[in-house]
């Protein structure tokens, strides 16, 4: 049983599902499960459709339409007859969509996100389940919201591995070509839940996990794992080799060839994930394995753009210590911040934040009822792994240095 995942980047049009197409013909996809993202930029203009649904209802069925004409022209591209039953199928989902809009009740942004989005997803599988049947790769679509369950965390829900275990052990069947959507799941009373952006890597990881899979290839329009993002960092290099340890650390500081959660239920199974090209899928790209060095030993580059930088210090220059610290945190999980560093003295506290859910006028607000405050917005966060001289000052030439801090093997430096 092998897991193949594709992201948007790979179907983004139809010779895009067409190359799908052509990546299983050449690796064989017997006893083979494809997870598959919403296509090209999908995510990105549902996220459109949801600023409109809430701040501009004007410029919402313009959105809408955008997205139907997107999918569509990839559906007239693809299939000769108009008449084919896929053109319904999709036209359903919007109206589906339409239809949810209309009658949704509720004022939270998040749990309406979770209800939206995953369209995109529904939609991709749709049309590339109907392709892949026309041209002979007879499959069956999946609807994950049934076999992966979760918890009601809209937009970064976590999932309930008991009631998912059984779900997929009592519902697959592997003797036939699967598709189904990476980055959705449902909760207890059927709603839709995501389980964060980048998640259908996780979804990819979740399959393997209950199906005791015996590899995990990440599709993608690189190489495979590279030491650094190419859109910040010019000659980037192909890493071969990674250890289960290694690339969950990269995870962690946020390289986004692996999303931070895939890599957990693998290491559990030991079950080796590969990351290749779908523009040549014979090359070996990278190994994510059991006991393996970093292949090659060079610095790895990470940068996280669009972070807030606060630093607090005490109003009384009174030592902040652990009851300090656990009021901060209890904020920082109240507001939903996700924390990438932290820093502290004894009179002063510094943490770096994603402020995901925009709640960072809010915690700040409360921060400055007990801490003098100061806030740094849209600064980067740059780490750099097995770092060297040369490559702290590659990344910090010409920048303000706001915070550093190393260890043996890791370099973090917040810079404006």
């Amino acid at each position: 049983m092998q897991v193949f995942k594709f992201g948007g980047a790979s179907v983004k049009d139809a010779n895009g599902v067409k190359n799908l197409a052509a990546v299983l013909q050449k690796t064989g996809y017997k006893n083979t499960l494809i997870v598959v993202s919403a296509m090209g930029k999908t995510t990105n203009v549902m996220e459109l459709v949801l600023k409109n649904y809430f701040n501009n209802k004007a410029q919402l069925q313009s959105s809408i339409q955008e997205i139907k004409k997107f999918h569509n022209q990839i559906l007239l591209d693809l299939f000769e007859d108009e008449n084919h039953p896929v053109f319904k199928k999709i036209s359903l989902f919007f109206d589906e969509l339409n239809s949810f809009l209309k009658t949704n009740k509720s004022p939270d942004y998040n749990f309406v996100y979770d209800q939206t989005v995953g369209f995109g997803e529904l939609i991709s599988t749709t049309i590339i389940s109907e392709y892949l049947n026309i041209i002979g790769i007879k499959n069956n679509w999946i609807d994950v919201r049934n076999q992966i369950k979760t918890d009601n965390y809209y937009r970064r829900a976590h999932v309930n591995w008991v009631d998912t275990q059984h779900l997929i052990t009592a519902q697959f069947n592997k003797n036939v070509l699967n598709i189904t959507q990476g980055f959705l799941g449902s909760d207890a009373n059927n709603f839709t839940t995501t389980l964060g952006r980048e998640g259908s890597d996780y979804t990819a990881a979740i399959y393997a996990y209950c199906l005791n899979a015996e590899s995990v290839t990440i599709w993608k329009d690189v190489p495979g794992v590279l030491n650094a993002d190419p859109r910040y960092f010019e000659n980037a290099q192909l890493l071969n080799k990674i250890s289960y340890r290694e690339a969950i650390e990269l995870a962690f500081y946020g390289a986004s060839v692996i999303h931070p959660k895939t890599l957990q239920p693998l290491q559990r199974k030991e079950i080796p994930l590969y990351v290749k090209s779908f523009f040549n899928p014979e090359q070996d790209g990278t190994m994510v394995g059991k006991d393996t060095t970093l292949e090659p030993m060079i610095p790895c580059f990470i940068v996280k753009k669009n972070q807030v930088l606060i630093s607090l210090s005490s109003l009384d220059f009174s030592y902040i210590v652990e009851d300090n610290i656990s009021d901060i945190f209890k904020l920082l999980h109240q507001y939903k911040m996700k924390v990438d560093v932290i820093q502290n003295s004894a009179i002063s506290f510094s943490v770096c934040v994603d402020n995901i859910y925009n709640n960072l006028e809010e915690l700040l607000h409360h921060l400055k009822a007990k801490f003098k405050v100061t806030c740094n917005k849209n600064v980067s966060l740059y780490t750099i792994r097995h770092y060297t001289d040369g490559a702290i000052k590659q990344i910090e030439t010409g920048k303000t240095v706001l915070l550093k801090q190393l260890t043996q093997e890791t370099i973090q430096v917040v810079t404006k």
